[in-house]
Order: structure tokens, then C-alpha cells, then sequence
């Protein structure tokens, strides 16, 4: 450093540069298939390396490292060819540079340009800095069918953003590593990106829970000399079974992800020391061709002669591979020493497939075959290019179909078909066509009769039953758990719906007619406030249904005929029925006012100017790590980092998000709610109380207690002044004998 001014190393950065591209050739390896390739790479890493010879990153260091890292993805994680390495070294080009696409196409021609492209429309949604807009997310997953390498380029650039997330404001990290968790990660998951999912979901948890995050991690390194032992034991009967049977083969020791191991403390309210299955073992043979599934059998038999199996854990995804190609056995059995093992079994290509996901399926897939993952981004685009649902409820219902479990069904004809948990028998319709979907009365499920509303469960035998008299509707949309169903019975609704309001507009014409009316655009404006009716459409819908009766008609151009009626009306209903656009406006406004109020909100001070509320999806109290959400009625909500709620605001609302923090003022007493478990012994609930309300001097809002089979399950609501003041009163009431575990609740 000099004079604050950081020292660059030119020389040093270039050697730095030469590596980094000798690494990415050497990733590319046999995917370079001639001279030509080579110089394509060349040419692309020199053209970006000039593009961004004036940038750098927040770190400090030249923005050119983060290209490459994301054509390195690409090339070694992904398993990406040429095309994509090329792109990924210039995917930022077009955006950040003086590059044009007409520059792209002279030196790269048409792929490349075709993806770049796509990578640039979609920068605005898919960038380090923005947040996902809900409204662009239609266009963004459109590009899975044109070229799905532009999400998969998308997706390392991801990667390499949350690997280098150190460096950003806290702020930025937060929403990062929300929209990851939001988006990112399910749909690394629906490609059968396993790895990058589950680095993506470990890195979010990193900046959402650092505290947690460092924990669990620690807790891993301490048993970490004990876990190797116990791998080895478990392995070495395993591998001298296989060796006999003349099996080619590898076994990998694998720990449960971080995220997984927070997801279940989390949801389950259990301690790090009681997850049983926090490492699993990998075994992958090598075989080919029609002996693979009969091979990975005898590997299952093998494993479960030495060990014994739990019964319920046993998952067949050889004989129905998920919806993304993941194809494994996964059994879980018990050890000598008494520890569940997690057991998955695979071929070579299975588990490239299970590891690189689309990338993979490629290389293996038969020519003119489409594979689940080709049928999947089928459906998303026929879904997709028809919605016309709220572009928040879009991304919601779509993240529900890329993180559903699957069940897998069967058609008459022993057709298999997947599905995600918890679709009905009106789903399954729906799945086959859209007209067996609009038709259906009803189906038999393994040769029992039952109703549109039936749950589905995998293995079942469906049938449909139709009438050509069954119309969509309106009810079904409670029915159905599919977004391809929803958005075929919406559009099938809209189209009864126009149709109707034809015949609607062939009534009302004929009725002015009968009275003397001729009616303008301005007429239907006023008759639209008349009737508190939104479009043309539903007022003529109204028409034709008996909504809007003829006397209400006549009544209406009575009433228009004294003009000062009708300025007193329409001033009512004004009044009483705001336009969308002047709400719009005031929560821009209100928006404008919270941020324009200063940087950031200070929770606790008597002369905040700005109206908040602690939202009670969370309790909030001083110490949590918070942040404010501008409402419409509410003034601003604030809401804890870790809510429940947070991964979707952040996502969907980032410009409706404030910074906030508290006041560093004492006496002032929140509310948090605490969970404590433990055995049914006479005097629990009193030495409980007693520690709350003698020792402690806390005070409770409320407090519940049920007991089943010898153990109890309580729930107290306390007043408290910070999360020091909270984590002190759980230590003492875990020190209570009888009590097995204390949580705070959210």
C-alpha cells in the first residue's frame, strides 16, 4: 500500500493468468477434438482478457479471474464441452464491455452468439448484484429449451459469485445467499447437479447462519479421526465380499452436507450428536450395458448380508430413475457398533450422471432417445408459454415443481409417468393431455373407482374417466398440485370465460338497441366504475350470466343522464376503490421515504421517525441479526435474517428491503417463544416455572404443556431484553434434570 493506493504486480498477474489458462485447457482435455478448438479457446480467453483489462473486483484482484473460474466450472465440475467454455470466459463481455453480439458473431459464429445472448437478456435477473425479479422469470426459464447450457453457465457463474462472497457488503451477502437458497439451488437439483447443489446450498447457510455454520463445521473436524475409523471398519468386510465376486470397483466415504445437517436440527429439533446418518458410503462398480441393474442388485445383497438393512430406507432409483436421470439404490443399515450407515450403490455412469447431471446425460444418451430431463424442460416451456399467473404466485408454484419429491405412476398400458407428492388423479389427467384434463369426471386407481380429488401414490395404476360434457372448473384449482394442471384449467376458464362474454355483448347491444342507446368508449369507461367491474370482458361475462340484470342496465343510463349523479358516483367509487396504479404509487413513495430517511432503520430509539413492527412470523428480539420489509398498511416489518419468511422477501421484494439494527438501549422486554422437551416426572413443570420466574425474574406471557407415552412437549412464550438474556435462560432450563432439549421457536 501507498498513500491508500493498492500496488499492483502486473507481472505477477500475468503469470497468474497463464496458469489459470493452462489449468482450463487441461479440464477441457479430451473435449478439445482438433487444432481448431484449441485456437477457439485461445482466441475467446484473449478477447476477454483485453474486454476486462480495466476491471476488477470487489477483492481487489483483476475481474478477468472471475470469467475464467466460471469457464473452469463449466469445463471440470460440469463437464461442459468447447462451446461452453468459450461462452463462460465471455459471458460478461456483451453486458460490461464495449463487445457487441454483431462482434461475437464475426469472431464465434452463431452458438455462441445464440448463448451469449441468452446470458445477457437474462443478467438483469441472474447477476451478483441484482435481485431476482419474479416478473423475468418466465423469460429466464424459457431459455432451458432454447439452450440449456445458457442456465448451466448461469449457474456456475453462481458458484464461482457465492465462492468468492467474502468480499461483499453484509447486506448483499444476505440476499445472495437468499435468492441461492430461493432459486439457484432447486434448479441445480431438478439439472442433476448434485455437487453444485449441495455447495450452493452449504455456501448460503455460511452467510444466512455463520454462527451455525462454524459450529457444525467445527463439530465435523472433532469426530472427524473417528468418522475415518469407522469408515475403514465398516468398508474393509464390504470390500473383500466384492474382490471375491470379482467386482471392479470404488467406495467413497461421503458427510452429510452442512445444509442437510442444519435442515434436520432444524426441523426435527434434534442436537447435532443425534443425527444417526451424518456419513454415508458410495459404492460404484464398473459395469455396462443390460448388467448394470443386476449388478448393482448383487452388490445390495452383498452389503445386506453383512449388514442389516432398515427396512422403510430402501430407495429404487434404478428401476425409477428421478425426473432429472439420477439413477441409485440407497439403503441404510445398521453397524456392528449400533451407528446407522447410509449405503448408495451405482455404476460408473450412473454416478458421472448423479455428479455433472444434463451435462452427463448427454454423453450417455442413445441417439434420437429423450430422457426425463429433455421430457421436464418439454413441459416447462408448454407451461410456461401459456401462463399468465402473477408473476410472484409463477415463481412459487414453479419452485414447488423443482423441489417436490417424485412418485412414479402407471397408464393402462403400463406407460410409466412421475409425478411430484401429493398429485391427484385431475394432475395425472392433465399430464396426458390437456383435453383428457379438461373432460375428466374421475378415474379408477388400481381398478377402485375414485374422484378428481384423489392423492396418487407411487406404484398406482391410473385410468381416466371423461365425459364430453365436463368443463374446468373454478374449484379445480384447489384440486390440482401441478402447475402445468393450474395453468391448463386458468386457460381453459379464460376461454369459457371470453366465449361467454361474446354471447354477454351480443345481449347488451341488443338491449340498447331495444331501448334507444348507441354506447362509445367512454360509455363502457363509466359503466366499468357503475359496476365495479375491472375489464370489458367481465362486465359482458356479468351480462350473460344473469350477474347484470337488464333493469340494472336502464337504471344505469337513467342515472348517467344527470351528470351531477354521476360525478358524486364515480368521486365514491373512487374513493371506496383505489386503482392499481395509485397503489403502486404510494408504496413507491413510502419506499422512497423509508430509504431517502437514512441508510439504516434503528430499531428501539423514541424519535425514529418511521412506523415499524416487529413481525411476529419471528419474533425478533435485540441481538438477532434483522432487517426491514416496507408494507402497504403496516409501515415497515422487521423481520429476522434467519425468518422463515426471509429467503422469499429478499428474493421477490429486494427493493422493498431496508437495512435495520438495534438501538443499543437496555430495559426494553420482546417476546420469544422456547420449546423444551423431556420425560413426564412429577414436578417438571414446576421446577421449570420456578427457574423462569424466581431465579431468572423473567416474565411469561404464556405457557402449555402436553404429555404423551411418559414425555412431556412445552411451549412458553417469555419476555426477554436480547438473545444473551434468551440463551441464558435456555442454558439454565437444560440443566433442569428431566428436560431433553430447549429451542427457541421462530
Amino acid at each position: 500500500m501507498s498513500n491508500g493506493e493498492i500496488i499492483i504486480d502486473h507481472e505477477q498477474e500475468k503469470k497468474e493468468l497463464l496458469t489459470r489458462y493452462k489449468k482450463l485447457i487441461k479440464a477441457l482435455g479430451p473435449a478439445i477434438k482438433s487444432k481448431q478448438d484449441q485456437e477457439r479457446v485461445h482466441k475467446a480467453f484473449e478477447v476477454a482478457v483485453d474486454a476486462h483489462k480495466e476491471m476488477r473486483r470487489k477483492s481487489g484482484e483483476p475481474y478477468i479471474y472471475h470469467p475464467i473460474a466460471v469457464a473452469q466450472i463449466c469445463a471440470e465440475e460440469i463437464g461442459l464441452g468447447v462451446t461452453s467454455v468459450i461462452c463462460g470466459l465471455l459471458h460478461d463481455t456483451v453486458e460490461d464491455t464495449s463487445l457487441t453480439l454483431e462482434d461475437i458473431q464475426s469472431m464465434f459464429g452463431g452458438d455462441v452468439t445464440k448463448i451469449i445472448d441468452g446470458l445477457t437478456k437474462i443478467s438483469g435477473v441472474f447477476d451478483q448484484t441484482s435481485s431476482i425479479q419474479a416478473e423475468n422469470f418466465r423469460k429466464i426459464i424459457l431459455t432451458l429449451s432454447d439452450d440449456v447450457r445458457v442456465i448451466l453457465i448461469k449457474l456456475a457463474d453462481r458458484l464461482h459469485n457465492m465462492r468468492t462472497l467474502d468480499h461483499m457488503k453484509r447486506d448483499k451477502q444476505l440476499k445472495i445467499a437468499n435468492e441461492t437458497l430461493f432459486l439457484y439451488a432447486p434448479l441445480a437439483h431438478r439439472l442433476g447437479l448434485y455437487r453444485i447443489k449441495t455447495e450452493l446450498e452449504d455456501l448460503s447457510l455460511k452467510y444466512t447462519q455463520p454462527e451455525i455454520y462454524e459450529d457444525i463445521i467445527n463439530r465435523l473436524k472433532k469426530s472427524e479421526d473417528v468418522r475415518k475409523r469407522f469408515i475403514s471398519s465398516f468398508n474393509n468386510p464390504i470390500k473383500k465380499r466384492l474382490t471375491e465376486q470379482g467386482f471392479t470397483f470404488e467406495i467413497k466415504g461421503r458427510t452429510k452436507s452442512l445444509y442437510s445437517i442444519y435442515n434436520k436440527m432444524v426441523n426435527k429439533g434434534i442436537p447435532f450428536d443425534e443425527i444417526y446418518d451424518i456419513f454415508a458410503i458410495r459404492i460404484i462398480i464398473e459395469s455396462e450395458g443390460e448388467n448394470e441393474r443386476s449388478d448393482c442388485w448383487r452388490v445390495y445383497s452383498l452389503v445386506t448380508d453383512l449388514y442389516r438393512p432398515k427396512p422403510d430406507r430402501l430407495r429404487d432409483w434404478i428401476s425409477f430413475p428421478r425426473g432429472n436421470g439420477y439413477e441409485s439404490l440407497h439403503t441404510t443399515v445398521m453397524s456392528p457398533s449400533g451407528k446407522w450407515v447410509e449405503v448408495q450403490i451405482r455404476t460408473r455412469r450412473m454416478d458421472d450422471i448423479a455428479e455433472k447431471g444434463y451435462a452427463a446425460h448427454w454423453k450417455y444418451k442413445e441417439k434420437g432417445s429423450e430422457s426425463n430431463v429433455d421430457e421436464w424442460i418439454r413441459k416447462v416451456r408448454e407451461i410456461l408459454e401459456n401462463q399468465e399467473e402473477n408473476a410472484v404466485d409463477l415463481v412459487e408454484s414453479f419452485k414447488l415443481d423443482l423441489t417436490t419429491d417424485e412418485i412414479f405412476l402407471f397408464t393402462p398400458k403400463g406407460e410409466l409417468k412421475t409425478l411430484p407428492n401429493g398429485s391427484t388423479a385431475l394432475d395425472f389427467a392433465y399430464d396426458i393431455h390437456s383435453k383428457l384434463g379438461d373432460t375428466c369426471i374421475g378415474a379408477k386407481v388400481n381398478n377402485r373407482l375414485v374422484p378428481i380429488s384423489y392423492k396418487l401414490n407411487s406404484g398406482d395404476q391410473v385410468e381416466i374417466i371423461t365425459s364430453s360434457k365436463q368443463t374446468p372448473k373454478e374449484d379445480w384449482l384447489k384440486v390440482v398440485k401441478t402447475t402445468k394442471a393450474r395453468e391448463k384449467i386458468k386457460g381453459s376458464l379464460k376461454e369459457e370465460k371470453r366465449k361467454v362474454a361474446e354471447d354477454g355483448k351480443e345481449i347488451f347491444e341488443r338491449k340498447l338497441r331495444h331501448l334507444g342507446y348507441n354506447y362509445t368508449e367512454a360509455d363502457i369507461t363509466k359503466i366499468l366504475k357503475y359496476f365495479r367491474v375491472n375489464t370489458s370482458q367481465d362486465f359482458f361475462y356479468k351480462v350473460a350470466t344473469g350477474g347484470i340484470t337488464n333493469h340494472e342496465i336502464k337504471q344505469f343510463y337513467k342515472d348517467e343522464s344527470s351528470k351531477s349523479w354521476y360525478s358524486y358516483l364515480t368521486t365514491k367509487l373512487r374513493r371506496k376503490s383505489p386503482d392499481k396504479k395509485q397503489d403502486k404509487t404510494s408504496l413507491e413513495d413510502l419506499i422512497k421515504e423509508t430509504k431517502r430517511d437514512g441508510d439504516t432503520l434503528i430499531i428501539g430509539e423514541d424519535d425514529v421517525k418511521l412506523d415499524y413492527k416487529l413481525s411476529t412470523c419471528c419474533n425478533p428480539i435485540p441481538g438477532d441479526e434483522v432487517f426491514g420489509f416496507v408494507t402497504i398498511g403496516d409501515g415497515i416489518k422487521i423481520h429476522k435474517t434467519t425468518c422463515p419468511n426471509a429467503m422469499q422477501l429478499m428474493s421477490n421484494y429486494a427493493y422493498r428491503i431496508v437495512k435495520a439494527r438495534w438501538t443499543n438501549r437496555e430495559s426494553l422486554a420482546f417476546l420469544a417463544g422456547i420449546k423444551v422437551n423431556g420425560f413426564d416426572e412429577v414436578g417438571i413443570v414446576n421446577r421449570i416455572t420456578k427457574i423462569i420466574s424466581n431465579q431468572l425474574k423473567v416474565n411469561m406471557r404464556s405457557i402449555s404443556f402436553d404429555t404423551s407415552d411418559g414425555l412431556f412437549e412445552g411451549q412458553i412464550m417469555v419476555y426477554v431484553q436480547d438473545t444473551h438474556h434468551l440463551d441464558d435462560l435456555m442454558y439454565k432450563l437444560r440443566q433442569v434434570p428431566g428436560v431433553i432439549t430447549v429451542i427457541r421457536m421462530n
